[in-house]
């Protein structure tokens, strides 16, 4: 299955950096731009193994997904459950590691990998995928790290 990845250092301890990504409401939409809206189905309240989430990308493109792990604060990983009809499967994970040469910061990789349908449409659409997300991989692990330095998002993750 193609995948793409970004990594990006973060001025920020693994703990906060992993509490930024699992920012929702408000709070999200400040730094995300893949988003326009998510929440959690089913009466979750909050992230765990099993929840799942509704997605409304920016573009409009909406998708469930379930965590398929959750552990703070070095990596989650979710899978689609229904999505767009051109993917057969997508998945996600993020991890969050110590910055070994700079104390106090986290190396943040994000991957996604996915398989296109129809299959024979696949081998030119996982190419276009791995271009576009690719492209949106980046953008949306840019506007994290600044989230990471945003002190609005920061005393929101910082807060009891």
């Amino acid at each position: 299955m193609p995948s793409v990845e970004a990594r990006v250092v973060v001025p920020v301890t693994p703990d906060v950096a992993f509490a930024v990504s699992q920012t929702t409401g408000e709070t999200r939409l400040r730094w995300d731009p893949f988003i326009r809206r998510q929440h959690f189905l089913d009466g979750a309240e909050r992230p765990a193994v099993g929840v799942r989430t509704r997605t409304v990308h920016r573009l409009g493109l909406a998708m469930t997904s379930e965590y398929v792990s959750f552990n703070p604060p070095t990596n989650v990983g979710m899978r689609m459950v229904d999505g767009s009809w051109f993917f057969e499967k997508f998945a996600g994970g993020w991890q969050f590691r110590p910055a070994e040469d700079r104390p106090g910061h986290t190396v943040a990789t994000w991957r996604y990998t996915f398989a296109t349908r129809p299959d024979w449409l696949a081998p030119l659409a996982d190419r276009i995928g791995v271009w576009l997300l690719g492209r949106d991989i980046r953008r949306r692990l840019d506007a994290f790290a600044r989230g990471c330095t945003d002190p609005v998002v920061l005393s929101a993750v910082e807060a009891p």
